[in-house]
């Protein structure tokens, strides 16, 4: 059996739709013919919201788990200083301080071996001593793990795979500065051209990597739905007592969370004895969505439930027992919630389609070269594709959606998904053609 090391910074228990992807690989690779063996940090979830990724770790030494799938190895983490200062003073302190020692780390860990995500090179280069392995497969970001593959692909003289969830040098999000985007775009094209194979998430992504490094060997590996867990859950069912309206994970700033708030505010003005929620799990605005709420959009503060984040399984299971699943346009990216609710078969509302306070949030927010993008729809295609949702066009044809929705909740306790074609989509089928890639490395 081939063996390959994985470098992955997020991973389960950490809640993150990134971790979701290498814990796939982990659970499956096995099955076939690929033994793995996942460096990655040490987790908790004492916070339950973003200072989990900077909290330290449980043990100053690797801890090491086996089981039937392959291994982990859990590295130590220790906080940098400015994560320190964050862990104890809070947001709100020390910002300027803060940023400059994070500025500093994010450059020099490319040169010196310094940095709290040093230690799962240390952990992986301790295991290579005594261990061999067929390939390294680092998934990215962050995109230092790309970095340690490639000097540990050098050392021992295997191949390496640059797994990107996410652009690197051409996610104008993350460049804060034209320094940055320079230094980004050294980084990225050294790195990477020392790889073996590029994979990604969509055509559109490696479009944008192309113009680095071109002609590198590569493939399209979507990101999906973990059958494992879908399996578990498939036989809850939607509960009757009141319609669940559900949004999940990160709302980002080009998304029109106040239009839809606005236009649910309005339903329940216009129906106060409707039996609906609308629930937000593990969000990045918590406080903000709170606030909105009570400041802006008082008739739904009985009707907004706000959860804190939690593992995969239990998130999947809550959303199983609800009934309409928000997708907020992403435009010319995929993004991952979908995949999970095209996997528990619950029907999809995209906001939206063509709405003019939408299209300004996106012109102001939304930094995102989309040349090269064979659709800036990619979302809507996947809905349409599959027969899983309704596209919203703008907060006019949400008013008459929540409307129809709430009256076929009311005739049938339920509201039906009649999706199609979306077995392709599971993360056990990308899982079997990495592993068909990296079986094809020993033949070289």
């Amino acid at each position: 059996m081939k063996k390959v090391l994985i470098l992955a910074y997020d991973f389960p228990p950490y809640v993150s739709v990134g971790g979701l992807r290498p814990y796939a690989w982990y659970n499956y690779l096995k099955e076939f013919g690929v033994e793995p063996i996942v460096v990655t940090r040490q987790w908790g979830n004492t916070h339950g919201n973003r200072l989990d990724y900077i909290s330290a770790g449980s043990s100053k030494q690797s801890i090491v788990e086996l089981s039937e799938h392959g291994t982990i190895i859990r590295a130590p983490y220790k906080p940098n200083f400015a994560n320190r200062l964050l862990l104890k003073h809070g947001d709100h302190r020390d910002r300027f301080l803060r940023k400059s020692i994070s500025a500093y780390y994010e450059f020099a860990q490319f040169l010196l071996p310094i940095g709290p995500k040093i230690e799962l090179y240390k952990a992986a280069k301790h295991f290579l001593k005594n261990n061999q392995v067929d390939a390294i497969i680092a998934t990215g970001d962050p995109f230092i793990l790309f970095r340690y593959a490639s000097k540990l692909s050098k050392a021992i003289n295997i191949p390496w795979i640059a797994d990107y969830r996410d652009p690197w040098s051409h996610n104008e999000e993350a460049q804060k500065t034209m320094i940055q985007k320079i230094w980004n775009t050294y980084m990225e094209k050294k790195t990477v051209s020392t790889a073996s194979h590029i994979s990604t998430v969509s055509k559109f992504v490696h479009s944008k990597i192309d113009t680095l490094i071109p002609n590198k060997p590569f493939s399209i590996s979507p990101n999906g739905y973990d059958t494992l867990v879908i399996d578990q859950i498939k036989n809850i069912k939607q509960n009757d007592e009141e319609l669940c309206i559900s949004f999940v994970g990160t709302i980002y700033p080009w998304h029109p969370i106040k239009s839809f708030l606005r236009v649910a505010n309005d339903f329940i003005t216009e129906h106060p004895e409707a039996k609906i929620r609308f629930k937000f799990y593990g969000t990045n605005l918590t406080d903000e969505l709170n606030r909105m709420v009570s400041e802006q959009f008082p008739n739904l503060k009985g009707q907004v439930l706000i959860t804190p984040k939690m593992q995969n399984q239990e998130l999947l299971e809550k959303l199983a027992s609800d009934h309409v699943m928000i997708l907020f346009n992403y435009y010319s990216y995929m993004g991952t919630k979908i995949f999970d609710y095209l996997g528990i078969r619950r029907k999809i509302i995209l906001c939206y389609e063509n709405d003019p306070e939408a299209h300004s949030l996106k012109q102001k927010y939304y930094h995102v070269d989309e040349s090269g993008s064979e659709s800036k729809q990619l979302q809507a295609d996947l809905i349409k594709q599959t027969n899983s949702g309704i596209i919203v066009k703008d907060s006019q044809h949400l008013r008459q959606v929540l409307q129809d929705l709430y009256m076929e909740f009311q005739a049938a306790g339920q509201i039906a998904c009649d999706s199609h074609g979306i077995e392709q989509f599971s993360r056990k089928i990308q899982v079997e053609r990495l592993a068909e890639i990296i079986k094809g490395f020993s033949t070289l």
